[in-house]
């Protein structure tokens, strides 16, 4: 009797296991990446924004251009992406993707010219000001680490439109590997989440935490490239990532000292 309640107990909880899962299965059927609303618009403005503020507030030596030309540029590229996808980015255009590329690569060159001169007022001009020349260096950083999480969210899969619009089967191939795209084989409250489970793709906040890693380690720590040019481009910012830590803030410490 005491083995028959416990085949009797076994039984009911694969059974409501069994439930749990087709219910999961049956809401993924449902609700497949595809038909999903899109990501929504805000974080991506957001980011783009405190990026064109970093660099308004940087010092006028690092400004390759009068103060406010570049910043509204951008901000004159920023508007029609508002306008084609004000809430949700599930409109996909010619125009749409070309302004939000080029976007990007205005945010990103400049960014990355203003370290160059950094670095050239540091080794050549014998620059004093340590205090302005500390938050220079980390206005620098910082823009690098969100313009390199803007590049990945825009390049990876097709954008962020196509990640959620598409089926996979019609997704170019990936730039990046995610943790969830492998995590199929794992422990069930793990496996639910992974992308071939639940048809999870990454979104901005996803990409900024590579950003931020890759920032700090100077490589790819749980996500890896896996294209050509997502290695190019993590390689360009861990350089970056370097030279400002060890070269332009330590001399900047020691500019204070």
């Amino acid at each position: 009797m005491k083995d028959a309640g416990v085949a009797a107990l076994s039984v009911a909880a694969t059974g409501r296991i069994s439930g749990l899962t087709r219910s999961r299965a049956e809401a993924s059927i449902r609700h497949p990446r595809h038909e999903r609303r899109g990501e929504a618009r805000l974080p991506a403005v957001v980011a783009t924004l405190a990026a064109i503020a970093l660099y308004l507030f940087l010092p006028e030596r690092l400004l390759i251009a009068p103060r406010y030309v570049l910043p509204a540029l951008e901000c004159l590229l920023l508007v029609p992406l508002i306008a084609i996808n004000p809430k949700r980015l599930t409109r996909q255009t010619k125009v749409f993707r070309v302004l939000s590329l080029t976007l990007v690569a205005v945010i990103a060159v400049s960014n990355l010219v203003a370290l160059v001169i950094l670095i050239h007022e540091l080794v050549y001009a014998g620059v004093k000001d340590g205090r302005s020349l500390l938050v220079a260096a980390l206005q620098v950083w910082l823009t690098n680490i969100i313009v390199f999480g803007l590049a990945y969210w825009e390049l990876d899969r097709g954008g962020p439109v196509s990640r959620t619009q598409a089926p996979r089967s019609a997704l170019p191939l990936a730039d990046f590997r995610f943790s969830q795209d492998e995590n199929d084989d794992a422990v069930q409250e793990v496996a639910d989440g992974a992308s071939a489970t639940s048809d999870w793709v990454p979104t901005l906040v996803d990409y900024l935490y590579v950003s931020v890693t890759n920032s700090t380690a100077f490589s790819p720590t749980d996500t890896m490239p896996l294209s050509t040019r997502a290695k190019l481009l993590m390689s360009i910012q861990s350089v970056s990532a370097l030279l400002t830590s060890l070269l332009v803030i330590a001399r900047a410490v020691s500019i204070l000292h």
